[in-house]
């Protein structure tokens, strides 16, 4: 069985892939609370299987990009457990997932944009079913487009994406579904970050004396 799962958005979403389909879901109702909800997240789906850890045959995560904190959660789980269960781990771009669903819906050309917090959008561009350019991190009045664009970052910002659509957020059922098919390039799981987390960029700023300049 194939575990997946995702922590690069504000929720916790968790599935489980028998081989042929998903057997089990689950995806949190509260937000930014990564750390509490991916553990009850997976027992939760092993349970409504009717299976065990020890059922889990490869792991499939979610590499974002996304906040550094919600990563570092999911992307620790994911090697913690390859490792205990001698199984193998395979990441996907979180932006990839969102892709894949809308790609099911029948969207061919479009833009996929996730939350990037600080005003910004991670952004990246599908056509021919491949993605053709991103991820990148980008400010929505600097890449404002009437063209399809898809999630979470498209719908907060409607004057620069006026024709949006969701899902607003990847789901691990399709997640599973990237890696069980190979609908798109499976990557090593590690975190896809686009700029550095703040606490670095904080320190770095800071002058040998310990103070910030200004």
């Amino acid at each position: 069985m194939l575990l997946a799962f995702d922590t690069a958005t504000p929720f916790v979403t968790v599935a489980l892939h028998d081989g042929e389909r998903v057997v089990a879901e689950y995806v949190s109702t509260d937000s930014m609370k990564h750390g509490e909800m991916l553990a009850p997240g997976i027992a939760a789906v092993l349970a409504r299987a009717e299976a065990s850890s020890r059922d889990v045959t490869a792991i499939a995560v979610g590499v974002g990009p996304g906040p550094f904190t919600g990563l570092r959660v999911g992307l620790v789980t994911a090697r913690t457990m390859a490792l205990a269960l001698g199984i193998g781990v395979y990441g996907v771009c979180s932006l990839d997932v969102l892709a894949a669903e809308a790609m099911d819906a029948g969207h061919d050309d479009f833009l996929i944009a996730t939350d990037a917090r600080r005003k910004e959008v991670y952004l990246a561009s599908y056509a021919s079913r491949h993605r053709v350019g991103g991820p990148e991190v980008v400010k929505p009045a600097d890449v404002a487009t009437d063209q399809l664009v898809i999630g979470r970052g498209a719908l907060m910002y409607p004057e620069a994406f006026p024709n949006s659509a969701g899902p607003e957020h990847p789901d691990a059922a399709v997640l599973a579904d990237v890696v069980v098919r190979e609908r798109f390039e499976l990557l090593d799981p590690d975190p896809l970050y686009l700029r550095r987390p703040d606490a670095v960029e904080t320190a770095a700023r800071k002058a040998p004396g310990g103070e910030v300049p200004a």
